[in-house]
C-alpha cells in the first residue's frame, strides 16, 4: 500500500467513533475478565487505538488509571485527543505516536496491554510475544483478533479471509497459541454481529459518498470505496462462520 492509500484510508477512517467493530459494552466485558483492582492506579497501553472509542470506554472504567493510547498516525492520536480534552480525560491520557512493533516502553511497566481489532497489523502471536515483556508479572493482555466461529465454512469466505489475513484461525487454535507463549487464558466470547452491523458498517456505508466527493470521484478514492463494500458484502453474506474474538490472558 503506498503513502497515499495510507493517507486514503485515514481520511476515511479518523472522524468515525470506531475504526473496527466492538462496543463499550464488550470493552467492559472483557475488562471485568481481568482480576484487576480497578480502583488502584493502574498503568494501562491501548495499542492501535486509532482515535479511541476502547480508550475512553477503559478510562470511564478504570477511574484512578493512566492510559498510554498507541497509534502510528498523527491523524487519529489528534482526534483522540481533543476527545479527551472535551470528556475531561487529558489528565489520564496519554497519546504515543509509535508502530506497535517498535515500542519504546520499559519492561514490566504495564498492569494491563489492551488491542481492539489492531494487533492483526503485525500479527497475532507475534504481537502477543513481543508486548509479553511490558507487562508486570501477573498483568493482563486483552485483544480482539478475527476469529473463525466454525470449525468448516464455505470456500468463498475461507478464501476472502485466508488472503487478506493468513492467521486467521479457531479460537480453540488461538488459544492455544496464547498458552504455548506462557500466558494463562482467563476468558474468551466473540463480538455480536450488532458490533459490525450496527456500530462499524452502517456509519461506513453512510460516509460513502461525501468521501467520494471529497476526494473528486478520484480512481483510488473509488477503489477504496469499492475495497470497503466488498468487505461489508461478504460480512452480511457469511457473519455467521466469523467475529473478532476477544482474548483475555495473564502474563504468569
Amino acid at each position: 500500500m503506498t503513502e497515499e492509500d495510507f493517507k486514503l484510508l485515514v481520511d476515511f477512517h479518523v472522524k468515525a467513533d470506531r475504526q473496527g467493530p466492538g462496543s463499550d459494552t464488550e470493552t467492559e466485558k472483557a475488562l471485568s475478565l481481568t482480576n484487576l483492582d480497578f480502583e488502584k492506579p493502574l498503568k494501562v497501553a491501548d495499542i492501535g487505538c486509532g482515535s479511541g472509542a476502547q480508550t475512553f470506554a477503559l478510562a470511564t472504567v478504570l477511574e484512578k488509571a493512566e492510559i498510554t493510547a498507541v497509534d502510528l498516525f498523527n491523524a487519529f492520536l489528534m482526534q483522540l485527543n481533543l476527545k479527551a480534552v472535551q470528556n475531561n480525560f487529558d489528565d489520564r491520557i496519554i497519546t504515543l505516536k509509535e508502530s506497535m512493533d517498535q515500542l519504546s516502553f520499559d519492561e514490566g511497566v504495564f498492569d494491563l496491554i489492551w488491542s481492539e481489532g489492531a494487533i492483526y497489523n503485525i500479527g497475532f502471536k507475534k504481537g502477543l510475544e513481543d508486548w509479553k515483556k511490558y507487562l508486570k508479572q501477573g498483568g493482563y493482555i486483552a485483544v480482539s483478533e478475527i476469529t473463525w466461529l466454525t470449525n468448516s465454512r464455505p470456500k468463498e469466505i475461507e478464501e476472502y479471509w485466508n488472503a487478506a489475513y493468513p492467521e486467521i484461525d479457531t479460537a480453540s487454535n488461538k488459544l492455544e497459541v496464547i498458552e504455548e507463549l506462557g500466558y494463562q487464558p482467563v476468558g474468551y466470547f466473540p463480538l455480536k454481529q450488532e458490533s459490525w452491523l450496527d456500530n462499524y458498517y452502517s456509519p461506513i456505508e453512510d460516509r460513502f459518498e461525501a468521501f467520494l466527493e471529497e476526494n473528486n470521484h478520484s480512481e483510488k478514492a473509488k477503489n477504496l470505496v469499492t475495497q470497503e463494500k466488498e468487505e461489508i458484502k461478504m460480512y452480511k453474506q457469511f457473519k455467521d462462520y466469523y467475529s473478532y474474538g476477544f482474548y483475555i490472558a495473564k502474563k504468569v
